[in-house]
């Protein structure tokens, strides 16, 4: 069983604490009570005159079935500035009248007195002692308690301390600062830097190894952090800032890289190398300054001579050569080129001095021969006549096509027999549609009719047999 206590020191005289370390917890008003009572007052006697070494065990009284041995394994557990905790382990003998808890003291180094931090046992194994003074010096001794009396203390071998603690320096760097910090020419810096120490740690800053210029950076120190504040960065602050934090022998450092930048000068001259066809070929100097960082690089425009707009034909090219191609034929054009780098374009640019005209090729027309097609054909039906059945009185036609080069003579006949200029038929010729109409047809009208075409080439025909049914007189029935 592990039980803790907190208790306070007492600050009383020498004669309170005597009086107190005299007073033991009993059960019950007995003999046996009284005589523990003097087996205590024996184990912690009063010595006439301090001891300079640590206060020995007083002499244990003779074994006693009914005395609990002492406790095991006294040892501090934590000290602080204004406190410390001690643990120990209960005795392998509690005594045949059973344990009624512990009893925790304590002798200031150079006093040879023991006092009780606790007026009665208590039953615990862990005991923290607080509102100690810094500077203190003292041993700390436990016993166990029982009914018949306090068995023999445990004391601790080397004194306890109380002293300022000391929390060692430590930076904590802000993710964002843990890779270069970038900032443009005329914007202000300010980075706060937290750190930890107890007590209060000494900081200071050094730009690439030196003091830091007081006219051009402000420092403010705090408990807990930093604050390095540049109004109006230049490029002159461009580098790194170490920031040392120092408390009695111990240091934590931290370095943070700054780098100003600003818009880059343009290329330092650009030059016309050659113009062919719809093509023109450029070159161009890096420019003197690149505004403190890497070029991301270059954008190269173009503007035709009659409407004088530019537009761009490349962006963060990296060579200084290009080809400007798809120029139209006819006109001339002025090419310039800017620098770019994290701030954007370079204020000016590099433009050519002269144009470049892209000439009209000179064009020499050959006609090819020209071979004539002969179209000529002789006749032939791509559609024949069907054979069709009519009604008497009701006109009906006949269809076919046909194809022929030149244009054919189209010939009817019925039953071989020349029908042209009889006013009871119709002949019609349209794109190759031959039609034959037959106005008001009767039986008479019936046979073989036969569609003859005709040219220089040929000639072709095609038949069909026309059916005009009579009207049956039908009866009636009687």
């Amino acid at each position: 069983m592990t039980e803790r206590a907190t208790s306070e020191v007492p600050t009383g005289g020498p004669e309170e604490t005597t009086s107190e370390s005299a007073k033991l917890p009993t059960t019950e008003p007995s003999g046996e009570a009284a005589a523990s009572e003097s087996a205590w007052e024996e184990q912690t006697p009063v010595p006439q005159e301090p001891a300079p070494q640590a206060p020995a065990a007083t002499k244990p009284a003779p074994a006693s079935e009914d005395l609990p041995s002492a406790p095991l394994l006294l040892a501090v557990e934590d000290v602080s500035d204004s406190a410390v905790t001690v643990s120990w382990e209960p005795p392998e003998r509690l005594g045949r009248l059973g344990l009624q808890g512990y009893v925790l003291e304590l002798c200031r180094e150079g006093a040879s007195e023991w006092v009780p931090v606790n007026a009665r046992p208590m039953m615990v194994t862990q005991q923290t002692l607080r509102n100690l003074a810094l500077g203190d010096k003292f041993f700390l001794r436990v016993a166990a308690v029982s009914s018949a009396g306090a068995g023999p203390p445990a004391v601790l071998d080397q004194p306890v301390h109380i002293q300022k603690s000391i929390e060692a320096p430590k930076i904590r760097v802000p993710r964002h600062l843990r890779q270069t910090y970038i900032r443009q020419v005329g914007e202000a810096v300010n980075l706060q830097i937290p750190f930890q120490g107890n007590p209060k740690p000494q900081a200071s800053w050094t730009h690439n190894g030196h003091a830091l210029d007081s006219q051009r950076v402000s420092i403010r120190t705090g408990d807990q952090d930093s604050i390095l504040f540049i109004r109006s960065a230049q490029r002159s602050d461009s580098g790194c800032y170490e920031l040392t934090v120092r408390l009695e022998g111990l240091e934590a450092k931290a370095a943070i890289d700054i780098l100003v930048i600003e818009k880059p000068g343009p290329p330092r001259s650009i030059r016309l190398l050659d113009v062919w066809g719809c093509n023109a070929a450029l070159e161009w100097t890096p420019p003197q300054d690149t505004g403190n960082t890497d070029l991301l690089g270059y954008t190269v425009q173009k503007a035709d001579k009659k409407t004088g707009q530019w537009f761009t034909v490349l962006e963060r090219y990296h060579p200084t050569t290009c080809t400007v191609s798809d120029l139209i034929v006819g006109n001339s054009y002025s090419f310039r080129v800017f620098s770019e780098n994290l701030c954007g374009l370079s204020a000016s640019a590099a433009v050519t001095k002269e144009l470049a005209h892209v000439q009209k090729a000179d064009i020499a027309a050959k006609p090819k021969g020209f071979v004539e097609r002969d179209f000529s054909e002789a006749p032939s039906f791509t559609q024949p006549l069907a054979d069709h059945t009519s009604t008497p009185g009701y006109s009906t036609q006949l269809f076919c096509s046909v194809r022929a080069s030149p244009k054919p003579k189209i010939i009817w006949m019925k039953n071989k027999m020349d029908i042209q200029g009889d006013p009871k038929y119709r002949a019609l010729s349209e794109q190759g549609v031959c039609t034959l109409e037959i106005r008001k047809p009767s039986p008479f009208d019936s046979g073989v009719y036969t569609c003859k075409a005709v040219n220089v080439l040929g000639e072709a025909s095609v038949d069909c047999r026309l059916e005009v049914k009579g009207e049956r007189l039908r009866r009636a029935a009687p």
